[in-house]
């Protein structure tokens, strides 16, 4: 159905399937979802999810893939980078502050001639009861995961403008951001993943008009750094059968698939939208 017909109904009376069409109504969607010839940023890719994420693009066919991480880059990174010979790649930036940001995508674009899609990974995350967290702790974890994330976003959305891209915004957001862990609460943590899946819907809302869409994931648990200590927990396995799901936790790799769909243009249809990956497990 056209967008008259959606307001006026069938033009001249005829049958929807008869009215003729434009060429852009006719042209073919694209409905492979890989990467091919695509250059995709990813902040806090050194390690971790970030790392994960860069794999899972390089194995369906992205050109290049930057980190743009703040820390020195470590064996994992050297494996997938071997795996991937002149395609991965690591600039360092401090994504609290826009101007190196933009300096990194600056230097993407010279070094790789465009970019495609920008993925806001990078974050911090710190567990403890809301009455004891200092100032400092709060400021800590909101100004990479809000801060951050909305300078990150921003300006790849100014590069994609400037290039004439129709490009893609990626957040990883949380499970966090729709209810907590009442294991090992966060409130500042949940608020400011609540707070990157809506800007990730005003922002889409906004960017449209540019044909940049922006989406984000909520990952659940992951085997990371960060989450050695939940199978550790003496009573996980009970956990685990109390809350039901997958009974264990994701790899950095499962998460991939979400986020080359979303990257590429397969999703062409696709913004405003937040897709959790966390194995039906009832907690974050």
């Amino acid at each position: 159905m056209t967008a008259n017909e959606l307001h006026n109904g069938p033009q001249n009376g005829l049958p929807a399937n008869d009215i003729q069409t434009t060429s852009s109504e006719t042209s073919r969607p694209t409905t492979s979802i890989q990467l091919a010839g695509k250059v995709i940023a990813i902040t806090g890719a050194n390690r971790g999810i970030g790392l994960g994420i860069a794999n899972s693009c390089l194995d369906n066919g992205a050109s290049h893939v930057y980190s743009i991480d703040i820390g020195e880059t470590g064996d994992d990174f050297a494996a997938v980078a071997k795996r991937f010979p002149g395609k991965l790649h690591a600039i360092k930036a401090d994504v609290t502050n826009e101007d190196t940001v933009t300096a990194a995508v600056d230097q993407i674009v010279q070094e790789a001639g465009s970019i495609h899609g920008m993925v806001v990974n990078a974050g911090r995350t710190k567990h403890k009861p809301a009455l004891d967290f200092t100032r400092e702790e709060i400021d800590q974890l909101w100004s990479i995961n809000l801060y951050g994330a909305f300078f990150c976003a921003r300006v790849a959305a100014r590069a994609f403008i400037k290039l004439g891209v129709k490009g893609s915004v990626v957040f990883t957001a949380s499970m966090a951001s729709y209810r907590p862990n009442k294991r090992v609460p966060s409130a500042p943590y949940g608020a400011s993943k609540a707070g990157v899946r809506n800007m990730t819907h005003t922002l889409a809302m906004e960017w449209a008009q540019y044909n940049i869409r922006v989406n984000s994931i909520s990952p659940g648990l992951v085997n990371t750094a960060m989450t050695y200590w939940v199978p550790q927990q003496p009573d996980w396995e009970q956990q685990l059968k109390y809350y039901g799901g997958m009974p264990r936790l994701a790899e950095v790799e499962e998460l991939g698939g979400a986020y080359v769909y979303l990257l590429s243009d397969a999703a062409s249809y696709t913004t405003s939208i937040d897709i959790p990956v966390n194995g039906v497990i009832g907690i974050c």
